[in-house]
């Protein structure tokens, strides 16, 4: 027996079992969150006796002597304080690793009420956020102390929410003190869990699933096969992934399930599938994409081993590549990345009625949930509702089924609610990465450096399945030949199946690859031309009125030129400082149906903002707060935001392509519209009540190779530029960057976007790897390379608008994606300018991360 003092409650624990658990599953203080399992990502942080503790990997008999404290147990002034400085500074994005972060901001401000920022990254270096770059929580930690330290009072602030001025996040409280609801603090009466049996080997016919011992176990209550899935084929976008390997079929990666287990403690899980007995013929894995090109290559599916082919051509570009006065052909690799988004894959599943499905989850959209989930079951899909709980991180990673499909089929078979987890080691394995790319780029210009041509070919490895590998290639390809004013282009990419992990949606959604072997051309270029690389881009930069390598014509939003311009005192002033620009389109296009949906219901006096747009950190339910509020005069006071619920919220598309802002923005505004009539004409909310109101965007775009001269192929595009300056040693020391995002909706939350993307893109092409060897990962969430606070250089954001806007959410355009493109290629050219040597692949080697 144990005895152990929580939030100044006395305890009696029997078991010696982890504390994060005992805390978790006994006590439900769910604050503390199961983010790795390894002790490295904080996000399970405690406080013991006044110390950070991570609790995912310490027993309680080692905390008898200690006593423990949580967010849940800070006093009302702290949590008062707390909350106010992490939403003043817009130091919450995902939420999920903000309690720990509290608990290490507290442990430091005991001590020490007037820490330095040295002082503050050093008291968080041990907890992790891939949201925010730690730069808005650095400055979260300095406005508590300062609160704190003059005793200042915390008045009720009642922000306007106007568009462009501060505005707290409307989920600021719950994430920061721990009380809001990710799918893994679901619990219910009666719930059972499960767990699949992964394939041994990358590539293997299973010739046998024997489950006679795992059934017997006491623990067991369903094991189901793949004869058991209604419609065994599900995929984002092409139905080619298997949800369970049949008896005679070969495996595609390892982590094809094999088959899917329940039992009534989570704990029994691993312990039943090591009873499973499966007869392979292992088979050698295809894992390089070109053998898996070549004649006579073994087929990874059925109609082949190419995914996708694309092709963007305007002009002879041969021809005026031989003709033109300078020319470079340079071969270049970008690797597989892991999102490593805080929250691991998690799903609850329940039973709804005697032919219905209520799935719980955190994804990036409850629709594509629906719809897939439904397919599977070959049920209607009004038979399957899905409900986002908050989302810890995305990135793109948490567009493909993971564990909500697994759920749903074992809740339908066993009729009680079921929850399917990944482990952090599990999500490392077998959630998709971004593409792995082989690229050779040759990019052409005159004898005064204006760009004359470019010519590309990009293979890209997708792994097993389709996933998002189609639309990721095709927009490798379309934004290939950058923001530049070039006219002449002939881009091909190929995207090619193999045995290794699926590649899929990813920030940047394959513009970084394309862009970094663009951007190290024309540092090239340039100097070939005698022209600075400030210069070079300058000159070549697209302007409004001049046409994309794509064909569409640049509208006056555009400030391409003015990101540069505000970046070129900084670069100049610096001789390693290297610089990159870069852009992205909002919205899906390309002819594709993209919409956004809102409905607008007023119930008990205020507005509930109904649309399906998830919130995996980057802030679209603030973003339609202020739209909202901005259109028809509301306080925000007066706002409710739901979360996705294929019941409640109409359908607004995944929270992809830097889509949200713009396309459900605009839903939104017209909505409010049409509320803002009712306003003006003197009717109040409780008047109103029980009306709705209801708005819809659709832009109209063009198909790909339409045949048109100038195909709108997006909405519109954001552009930037960034200039990355190392220190003699080759550490970076400040990062300076340009966007233009046309009208910036809440500057505190775009900045947290942009710093936490520059973060990311740093990793990319300085710290970070994710390895494969023969088909197996070999990489932990410890060995990753993710950046911690203590590594984060000065991070400075300015924004930029061009002379015009886009005529949709007021002139918002999204900075979700592009705010890590141009930074891998601007670390590249700092190095050379550092050292002379010129790098091809990534991550970079030789420098100061890695020597």
């Amino acid at each position: 027996m144990f005895t152990i003092k929580i939030n100044g409650k006395i305890h009696s624990v029997s078991e010696d079992k982890k504390l994060m658990d005992y805390l978790r599953d006994d006590l439900q203080i769910l604050s503390v969150k199961d983010g790795c399992d390894e002790g490295v990502c904080g996000a399970c942080t405690i406080l013991a006796g006044g110390k950070p503790v991570k609790t995912c990997v310490q027993k309680i008999s080692r905390f008898t002597d200690k006593e423990i404290l949580t967010v849940e147990g800070l006093e009302e002034r702290e949590k008062e304080v707390y909350v106010h400085a992490f939403g003043e500074a817009g130091a919450v994005q995902c939420g999920f690793c903000i309690p720990g972060m509290v608990l290490c901001a507290k442990a430091l401000l005991d001590v020490n009420l007037n820490p330095s920022r040295e002082d503050v990254k050093q008291a968080i270096r041990g907890n992790i956020c891939r949201c925010t770059g730690y730069v808005r929580i650095e400055e979260a930690i300095l406005l508590a102390a300062q609160i704190f330290r003059e005793n200042l009072s915390i008045e009720k602030c009642f922000h306007k929410a106007h568009l462009s001025e501060p505005f707290p996040r409307v989920d600021v409280k719950e994430k920061v003190l721990g009380y809001g609801l990710y799918a893994d603090d679901i619990q219910m009466p009666g719930m059972i869990y499960a767990k699949a049996l992964r394939s041994r080997y990358p590539r293997a016919r299973i010739n046998r699933i024997d489950l006679s011992k795992a059934l017997a176990h006491p623990d067991v209550i369903r094991i189901l096969t793949a004869v058991d899935v209604p419609d065994n084929k599900t995929g984002h976008l092409k139905k080619d992934w298997d949800v369970m390997i049949r008896e005679g079929s070969i495996t595609r990666y390892i982590g094809d399930a094999l088959a899917l287990v329940a039992t009534g403690r989570k704990e029994s899980l691993d312990e039943v599938l090591g009873l499973i007995e499966v007869d392979y013929t292992e088979m050698e894995p295809v894992t390089d994409p070109l053998d898996a090109l070549k004649p006579g290559a073994p087929l990874i599916h059925e109609d082949g081993n190419i995914l996708r082919r694309e092709f963007l051509k305007r002009g002879d570009a041969d021809g005026v590549i031989a003709a033109s006065r300078f020319k470079v052909t340079r071969k270049y690799s970008t690797p597989w990345q892991e999102h490593a988004f805080l929250e691991p894959e998690c799903a609850v599943a329940v039973p709804d009625g005697i032919d219905g499905l209520i799935v719980y989850t955190g994804s990036q959209s409850v629709y594509d949930e629906q719809r897939e989930i439904a397919g599977m079951m070959k049920l209607p899909e009004d038979r399957v509702r899905c409900v986002s709980m908050l989302v810890g991180g995305g990135f793109g990673g948490k567009e493909d089924m993971s564990v909500q499909h697994h759920a749903a089929l074992m809740a339908w078979y066993t009729k009680r609610p079921v929850k399917v987890k990944f482990s952090r080691q599990e999500s490392l394995n077998f959630h998709p990465k971004r593409h792995a790319m082989e690229m050779e780029f040759t990019t052409a210009c005159d004898e005064e450096g204006n760009l004359t041509a470019m010519k590309a070919e990009l293979i890209a490895d997708t792994g097993a399945y389709a996933s998002l590998g189609g639309p990721v290639l095709q927009r490798a390809c379309t934004h290939a030949a950058g923001p530049y004013n070039c006219q002449t282009v002939d881009i091909t990419g190929i995207a090619v199946y193999t045995n290794n992990v699926v590649c899929g949606a990813f920030r940047g959604f394959g513009v970084a690859q394309s862009c970094f072997a663009t951007e190290n051309n024309i540092n090239e270029l340039a100097a070939m031309a005698g022209i600075s690389p400030w210069e070079f881009r300058y000159k070549n930069a697209i302007r409004p009125g001049q046409v994309l390598p794509n064909g569409q014509i640049a509208d006056e939003s555009t400030a391409m030129a003015e990101c540069l311009e505000a970046v070129k005192e900084t670069f100049e002033s610096s001789p390693y400082a290297g610089l990159a620009i870069g852009m992205k389109n909002s919205g899906t296009g390309i002819g594709l149906q993209d919409t956004g949906r809102c409905l607008l219901s007023i119930e008990d006096g205020k507005v509930h903002i109904r649309t399906s747009a998830a919130c995996m950190g980057q802030g679209i339910a603030t973003v339609c707060t202020q739209i909202l509020c901005e259109t028809a005069d509301l306080d925000p006071e007066e706002t409710i935001h739901e979360r996705p619920d294929t019941v409640r919220t109409p359908d607004a598309g995944t929270s992809t392509a830097s889509r949200q802002t713009v396309i459900t923005g605009e839903a939104v505004r017209r909505a409010a519209g049409l509320l803002k009539e009712e306003l003006v004409l003197g009717s109040t909310l409780s008047e109103l009540e029980g009306e709705e109101y209801y708005g819809e965007f659709s832009p109209k775009t063009d198909p790909m190779n339409s045949g048109k001269e100038n195909p709108v192929s997006h909405v519109s595009y954001s552009y930037a530029a960034q200039v990355v300056i190392p220190d003699e040693a080759g550490k970076i020391k400040m990062v300076l960057a340009a966007y233009d995002i046309g009208t910036v909706v809440n500057p505190k939350s775009a900045l947290g976007q942009i710093e936490g993307g520059i973060v990311m893109g740093m990793g990319y092409a300085l710290t970070e790897e994710f390895r494969m060897k023969d088909g197996y990962p070999q990489t932990k969430f410890s060995s990753l390379g993710l950046m911690r606070a203590t590594q984060i250089p000065e991070i400075k954001t300015v924004f930029v608008q061009g002379k015009g806007r886009i005529p949709y959410a007021y002139g918002a355009k999204g900075v979700g994606e592009l705010c890590l493109i141009p930074t891998a290629p601007a670390c590249a050219l700092a190095y050379q300018r550092l050292d002379g040597k010129a790098r091809s692949s990534l991550p970079l080697e030789g420098t100061f991360y890695r020597k």
